[in-house]
């Protein structure tokens, strides 16, 4: 007696996609899971964060140093000094340089926006207000205004707090460097150990190539544009500079708004001409960096769609704001490199492939 054939209920197409929406909707509730975390745990995870790309740009010197027959906690020790140098004495001549020339650059652009204003209308006053805005802002974080004093000390003391808690994870991050890969394998099972390390590996390298490639390119991109402006005699030429390399880590907008600036103080101070001038700096720094600096330098390690980039910078603005943005590009890469480790692994061992046996 033969067995009737149980037929199913949905033809193996809909059934295709049910199970990949099923996926889908996983997928995205863990993430949104991960996300809801990592933004109860913010005074955690943003160390965490910045230490772990702190160390994808610091690890060459940490090696170098391992080289030289230095040891393991002497070796992180020094590297955390030499951030501590670096960072530190850029971070003076940076706050320096925006404190002394921080009043002229806001009054420049307030006057370049009122003289939009009379010509453009509605236009003009709306940038006549962000220059307002940016203005209060400027007071609000640099402690200018009494009734800040407060909350400005809070927010000092938040960074600092997040400023060592950073570093030490370095130093640990750096000196345990070695014990990452077993760590990592004692909390998968065993059966996916290599797969964890291989994405694990790929997700580091993609981080550790855009945090390398983006300082590199924020130098020669801030060195370029600073010495332009210093050439064209524009007012705060060395806080405009600093603003170019602080924003290079936002990719695309970053460039946008810091050359913005730049061009409406050399309007507002020096006339139409030599912002037109300061524009064609501004743009031929932009085209250098789009058409070699990025080819060459991120190309190799980070590959992603600038369609990508600037969803990410959307999506971490909505959840973290400015640090969102910060972190977004990076951590996007990272999720590029598992991406890729799994399309390189199952990929090629699908058997609904086309053409594979």
């Amino acid at each position: 007696m033969q067995t009737p054939t149980v037929r199913p209920l949905l033809p193996e197409p809909a059934r295709r996609v049910a199970a990949w929406c099923a996926v889908l909707l996983l997928v995205t509730g863990v993430a949104a899971v991960a996300v809801w975390l990592c933004v109860v745990l913010k005074a955690a995870v943003t160390p965490a964060l910045l230490a772990v790309l702190g160390t994808a740009l610091l690890g060459p010197l940490y090696r170098r140093l391992l080289r030289m027959k230095v040891r393991k906690s002497l070796a992180a020790g020094l590297t955390v000094l030499a951030v501590l140098v670096v960072v530190g004495g850029a971070a003076y001549i940076v706050v320096a340089a925006l404190v002394d020339t921080g009043d002229q650059i806001v009054a420049s652009v307030r006057r370049a926006a009122q003289d939009i204003a009379e010509h453009f209308g509605p236009v003009g006053t709306s940038l006549e207000d962000l220059g307002g805005n940016a203005e209060n802002l400027l007071k609000r974080f640099g402690g200018t205004a009494a009734s800040g004093v407060i909350s400005g000390i809070s927010v000092v003391g938040h960074l600092l707090a997040t400023a060592v808690l950073a570093l030490l994870l370095i130093f640990f991050f750096l000196r345990d460097s070695d014990r990452a890969a077993g760590a990592l394998r004692s909390l998968v099972p065993r059966a996916t150990g290599d797969t964890a390390e291989a994405m694990a590996r790929r997700a580091f390298e993609a981080v550790e190539g855009f945090m390398r490639g983006t300082t590199f390119i924020a130098l020669v991109d801030a060195t370029l544009i600073g010495v332009g402006l210093l050439v064209l005699r524009v007012p705060g030429a060395v806080g405009l500079a600093a603003l170019v390399f602080v924003t290079a880590y936002i990719p695309y907008l970053g460039a946008f708004l810091s050359g913005a600036v730049a061009v409406l103080v050399a309007l507002a101070d020096r006339g139409f001409a030599i912002a037109l001038w300061a524009l064609g700096v501004v743009l031929a720094v932009q085209v250098i960096e789009g058409h070699l600096l990025q080819p060459m330098v991120q190309s190799r390690t980070v590959h992603m769609h600038p369609a990508a980039v600037m969803l990410a910078i959307t999506a971490g603005a909505s959840v973290a704001g400015i640090l969102g943005m910060l972190l977004a590009v990076p951590l996007t890469a990272a999720a590029t490199g598992v991406l890729g480790e799994l399309r390189n692994r199952y990929g090629a061992s699908d058997p609904h492939t086309p053409g594979r046996t």
